[in-house]
């Protein structure tokens, strides 16, 4: 059997317009980190090993856990929110959205004009985004074991997507819902991948720390 801890980095820059400016850590997303790391030293089996994405704030939040990182795979790595937002902006008049309510709006719009090719310039298509997060879930369950991924929020959601076989408004459901710092545990069983637990969130679920349980 194989165990993948898919982790979302904590709170990152909720400010910024672009993505340099989005890849870094908040201070409360560096205390999501810690809190998760604490808690996952409580009785937790050992993990085989830890891999990460590419991006500053996968590292930042695994630093923060505590974690000894050895491995990075770009296959983790968040698909261009901003490019793609900036370019269907620029192509159909749709405007980027200035605060969580417009973010909310906005999410399954642009999802539908990635995935229907309606963005005539784009870095990476909805396809390969697909297929490079179904590369990375079976090439972390191979060997078994049980692995801790730190990824990003459309990472996790493509990831449930593939698994639970959601249709595209679905998984713009699950983009919205997935949690800073929140914990994901997909198992390989008998050849087939299961969803064991989603958006889970121990470290944060105290009620002096529910100014921490965030979203973006």
């Amino acid at each position: 059997m194989a165990e993948l801890i898919l982790v979302r980095h904590g709170q990152a820059n909720s400010t910024a317009q672009d993505a340099e400016s989005y890849d870094n850590l908040s201070p409360l997303g560096i205390e999501q980190g810690r809190w998760l790391g604490e808690a996952l030293q409580q009785g937790a089996l050992p993990f085989s090993h830890t891999v990460c994405g590419t991006l500053r704030r996968h590292h930042q939040t695994a630093a923060a856990m505590g974690q000894d990182l050895r491995a990075t795979d770009p296959r983790l790595d968040e698909f261009d929110y901003f490019g793609l937002a900036q370019q269907m902006q620029a192509e159909h008049g749709i405007a980027m959205p200035q605060d969580g309510a417009g973010f909310a709006a906005h999410v399954p719009v642009l999802l539908d004009h990635w995935q229907r090719r309606a963005l005539s310039d784009v870095a990476e298509s909805f396809n390969a985004f697909e297929t490079r997060v179904a590369e990375a879930l079976n090439a972390h369950t191979a060997d078994g074991g049980r692995v801790l991924l730190v990824t990003s929020g459309g990472v996790i959601s493509m990831a449930l997507r593939l698994v639970l076989g959601l249709d595209l408004a679905a998984t713009g459901k699950i983009m919205l819902q997935v949690m800073n710092s929140s914990l994901h545990r997909i198992e390989r069983i008998h050849g087939q991948m299961m969803l064991a637990q989603f958006n889970a969130t121990p470290h944060l679920d105290a009620p002096e720390r529910a100014h921490a349980r965030t979203f973006v």
